[in-house]
C-alpha cells in the first residue's frame, strides 16, 4: 500500500499564531509538507486596495521563523498562500522581506520561489473587451471605467502555479493570492494523490484546528492522504476531530452542501463519507472532482471611494432610545441643510448597537423595546479626510444637543467614551472587481521567480 502523504497545517491564517507544543507534535509525525494560508477577503476591501496586511508583522515573522527553520533543517517544503493577507504585489513583497530577514538572522541557506498574482490592468482591459471577464453574482458587469478606477486586481491561483514552482525544487514557496486549499493540495497532486481528496483536505486544513472541537484558529492540524481517503488529527490533547466538526467545516462558507466550486472545477460531495476512526481522528472518503468546461480564475479588485471619520457615543435616556429613528432622520436632515451647496458628496450613517448594530437591515428583531442603553457609531464618508471630519463633527454635535419631545437634559444626551471623540478611519475602499477571467493556461497568469537565500546575502 502506498505511503500516506502527510501535511502539517500550522494556523488558520499566517500571523494568528500556534502553540509550539502542537507544532512539535506535528513534526514528530514526519510531515512531507508544512503549509499555511496567509490571507482572506474576510477583513474587507481596504487591505487589498491600500496594499497593506491585516496581520501584524511581528506575529507573521514569529510563525514563519518557526516554520522555515523546521522546514529547512528537516528538508520539508514550506508553502504560504495569499501572502501578506490579500496576495497583491505589495503584500507579497512585504512577506518576502520577512522571509529574507529570517534567512539572514538565522544564517539559513535555502531556495525561495515567489509566485505573483497581481494582474496588469492593461491586460485585463483587453480581456474585458474580448468578453473573457464575467461577473460573479451579485457583482454587476465590469466596465472599462470601473476597471480603470480600481487600485489593484489579483487573481486566485489554483494548483498549477504551485506545481510549476515545485518543478524547481524550492525549499519555500511564497505565493500571492491563491484559492485557499491549493497551498496544501498542490504537492500531493503533483505526487499523484487524488485531486479531489487533496483539495477537500486542503479546504479543511486551511483553517487549521477550527475543524476540531473545541475549534481554534490559532492551533495546528495534521492531515494524511491515502489512496482513497484522507484523515484529520488535531495536535493538541484538548481538541478532538469528530464527524460532526469535520463535516460542518466542509460546509464552511458554502451555499450548496454538495458542490464546492474552485479553480478548474468543483468538488462533488454527494458520496462523501465521514467516519470516526479513533477518539480524536476522522476519516473522509468518496469526494469527487468534476472539471469545468473551461478554465477560469476568480478576480478580486478594490477601488478607493473616499475617507472615513467615526465618532462613538452611547445613550441611556429612555426617551431618546424610543425616538432614535426620528432623531437620526432629523440629524441627517439638519446636516444636509447646513451644507447645501457647499458639501453634498458625502455619506452619513448611524450604526445602532443594542438594536440592529450587528445585522443592520437583516436584523429579525429591529426594536428598542426593553433596551436601556444604546451604542451609537456615527460614520461619515466623503472624498477627503477633512470633509469627512466636517460631516462627522457636525452630525455628532447636532445629535448631542438635538431637541426632541420629552427631552429633560439641556446639556446633551450622549456619553462619549473617548477624547477626542472623533477618529480618522482613513481611506475607504470597496470591492469593484469580483469576476471570473477565462484562462486557457491557468499557470501562465502567475509567473514565478527563484531566489537563492543564504546567510547575509539574498
Amino acid at each position: 500500500m502506498r505511503e500516506e502523504f502527510r501535511i502539517l497545517s500550522t494556523t488558520a491564517i499566517l500571523g494568528y499564531g500556534f502553540p509550539l507544543s502542537s507544532f512539535e507534535e506535528g513534526m514528530k509525525r514526519g510531515p512531507h509538507l508544512i503549509a499555511v494560508d496567509g490571507g482572506s477577503t474576510d477583513p474587507g476591501p481596504y487591505y487589498l486596495g491600500a496594499g497593506v496586511s491585516f496581520t501584524n508583522r511581528e506575529a507573521v515573522k514569529r510563525d514563519l521563523e518557526i516554520m522555515i527553520k523546521a522546514g529547512v533543517e528537516n528538508k520539508i517544503p514550506v508553502v504560504v498562500g495569499s501572502a501578506g493577507g490579500s496576495g497583491g504585489a505589495p503584500h507579497l513583497q512585504w512577506c518576502r522581506e520577512i522571509v529574507e530577514e529570517i534567512a539572514k538572522e538565522n544564517d539559513l541557506h535555502f531556495k525561495l520561489a515567489v509566485i505573483h498574482a497581481e494582474l496588469d490592468k492593461g491586460m485585463l482591459a483587453k480581456e474585458l473587451a474580448a468578453g473573457k471577464i464575467t461577473p460573479l453574482e451579485p457583482a454587476p458587469e465590469l466596465t472599462q471605467e470601473e476597471l480603470e478606477a480600481t487600485s489593484r486586481v489579483v487573481a486566485q491561483m489554483g494548483v498549477e502555479p504551485f506545481i510549476a514552482a515545485f518543478e524547481r525544487a524550492p525549499d519555500v514557496i511564497l505565493a500571492g493570492r491563491a484559492y485557499d486549499p491549493t497551498c496544501f493540495a498542490a504537492l500531493a497532486i503533483k505526487q499523484g494523490y487524488d485531486p479531489a481528496l487533496s483539495l477537500h483536505l486542503g479546504k479543511i486544513l486551511e483553517c487549521a484546528a477550527i475543524c476540531a472541537t473545541p475549534g481554534s484558529g490559532s492551533d495546528c492540524m495534521f492531515g494524511y492522504i491515502g489512496e482513497d481517503y484522507f484523515r484529520l488529527e488535531p495536535l493538541s490533547n484538548v481538541r478532538k476531530c469528530t464527524t460532526l466538526s469535520v463535516a460542518a467545516h466542509t460546509l464552511y462558507e458554502k451555499t450548496n452542501p454538495y458542490i464546492l466550486p474552485g479553480p478548474g472545477g468543483v468538488l462533488d460531495l454527494h458520496e462523501c463519507k465521514f467516519e470516526q476512526e479513533s477518539e480524536n481522528t476522522v476519516r473522509v472518503s468518496g469526494t469527487k472532482f468534476i472539471p469545468s468546461e473551461f478554465n477560469a480564475v476568480k478576480l478580486e479588485g478594490a477601488k478607493k471611494v473616499g475617507c472615513r471619520t467615526v465618532s462613538i457615543a452611547g445613550t441611556r435616556d429612555p426617551v431618546m432610545i424610543a425616538k432614535i429613528d426620528e432623531i437620526m432622520a432629523g440629524v441627517k436632515e439638519r446636516v444636509s441643510d447646513n451644507f447645501k451647496g457647499q458639501l453634498e458628496d458625502y455619506h452619513l450613517r448611524f450604526n445602532i448597537y443594542g438594536r440592529d448594530g450587528v445585522m443592520a437591515a437583516l436584523e429579525p428583531q429591529p426594536t428598542t423595546d426593553g433596551a436601556h442603553e444604546l451604542g451609537i457609531v456615527i460614520e461619515a464618508t466623503a472624498p477627503t479626510q477633512s470633509q469627512a471630519d466636517t460631516i462627522c463633527a457636525f452630525a455628532r454635535s447636532t445629535m448631542l444637543h438635538y431637541g426632541y419631545q420629552g427631552r429633560r437634559s439641556t446639556a446633551g444626551n450622549l456619553a462619549f467614551p473617548y477624547s477626542p471623540s472623533d477618529f480618522h478611519a482613513g481611506e475607504v475602499y470597496e470591492f469593484s472587481v469580483y469576476h471570473l477571467l477565462r484562462a486557457d493556461d491557468p499557470a501562465k497568469l502567475f509567473p514565478f521567480e527563484i531566489v537563492e537565500l543564504g546567510g547575509d546575502r539574498a
